[in-house]
């Protein structure tokens, strides 16, 4: 039986890949052991044990910015910490130590390092984060879902996606979705959404255009997210929803979208040929504008930023493009020419060959 240890969290980026890979590995053989490290403050807290899969908690431990008392006392939190997964990894015999990143990542890569257990690395984001770029001077097997992330022994291997996406037939769902959201079969739709949360600027600007985008033709179907802060314009062919729990269905009926430049959303949107205008989210270090850039580079996207994204550009801007149905098309093939929809099964490749298992799991 092999033992897994799944290490990171924090972030729905972080979380989602680790239960994608998860899922791929229970799936793949019942019988092994699928154990994930986390904090007890990240999302993965809620949403591990919710898949029913076993959560080991370590300290949520930021790495200090600046030298003061807090930084003083955080090397021997942090070798604590190491200590910790590394009794972890010999009590619970692990075979393959496998990071995502986040806070718990570090910790975990080096106590693999100093236990002998092997690593193997997937970074989501196009701008890999610090307990990555550690991770990856431990180990060659290091996978990447941007071709553009500059992080030591790279590959591409995509995003493991979850298996509704993995798996979605566009065109047989899409009367599904259609009824499902009571939209109409004869007209194309423009799918917005901004995350669970929502985004204030997309959400706003989308409501201020709304007659302009039904009146060219298009019906929208809007995901605001649950702390939105609109009102539902009530038009004929908007269809505005707080929480949408069938994205697989929302996916099917996309003809164009609007969201913001998460990896996870930049990756199924283009590995299903879905068109869209990114926005990038305006606060943090950027990522999200470097997470679209290889979509955008072959013209399966559209960059604007947040600043930008008013109605006015949606009259100059989004609706000639909605009005070209080649363009559309073209748009489509150059997104999925940089898409992957077997991210999970490349990832899993990566897990094998750094767990010297390949042949194991191959006979």
């Amino acid at each position: 039986m092999t033992t897994y240890l799944l290490a990171g969290g924090g972030t729905a980026g972080h979380v989602n890949p680790l239960l994608a890979v998860a899922d791929a590995l229970r799936l793949r053989d019942p019988q092994a052991s699928v154990l994930v490290l986390g904090t007890a403050e990240g999302l993965e807290a809620r949403l591990v044990p919710e898949r029913g899969y076993e959560l080991l908690i370590v300290p949520r431990l930021p790495f200090p910015r600046r030298p003061n008392r807090a930084a003083l006392g955080f090397l021997p939190k942090f070798n604590r910490a190491i200590n910790d997964v590394a009794q972890i990894l010999r009590h619970r015999k692990v075979d393959v130590v496998v990071g995502f990143g986040g806070y718990v990542a570090t910790p975990a890569y080096l106590a693999a390092r100093r236990a002998g257990v092997p690593i193997a690395i997937h970074e989501a984001n196009a701008k890999p984060g610090l307990a990555n770029r550690v991770g990856a001077a431990l180990t060659r097997s290091v996978g990447v879902a941007f071709a553009g992330t500059r992080l030591r022994h790279a590959r591409v291997v995509g995003m493991p996606l979850r298996r509704e996406i993995e798996t979605l037939d566009r065109a047989g769902s899409r009367a599904s979705g259609l009824e499902f959201f009571g939209l109409d079969a004869d007209l194309p739709t423009l799918l917005v959404t901004g995350g669970s949360l929502g985004a204030r600027r997309i959400n706003r600007t989308v409501v201020d255009s709304a007659a302009a985008l039904t009146g060219a033709g298009w019906q929208v179907l809007h995901i605001t997210g649950n702390a939105a802060e609109v009102d539902d314009p009530t038009l004929p062919g908007y269809r505005m929803v707080a929480y949408c729990d069938r994205m697989d269905l929302a996916l099917s009926v996309a003809d164009f979208a609007v969201s913001r430049a998460g990896a996870a959303t930049v990756s199924e949107l283009s590995a299903l040929g879905i068109p869209a205008v990114f926005v990038p989210y305006p606060v943090g270090n950027g990522e999200q504008r470097f997470n679209a850039a290889d979509v955008v580079a072959a013209g399966g996207g559209i960059l604007v930023d947040d600043a930008e994204f008013l109605p006015d550009w949606i009259r100059s801007a989004l609706l000639p493009v909605l009005a070209q149905p080649q363009r559309i098309h073209d748009m489509s093939i150059a997104a999925q020419s940089v898409g992957v929809l077997d991210g999970t099964a490349r990832t899993l490749e990566l897990i094998d060959e750094a767990s010297g298992a390949t042949k194991a799991h191959s006979a």
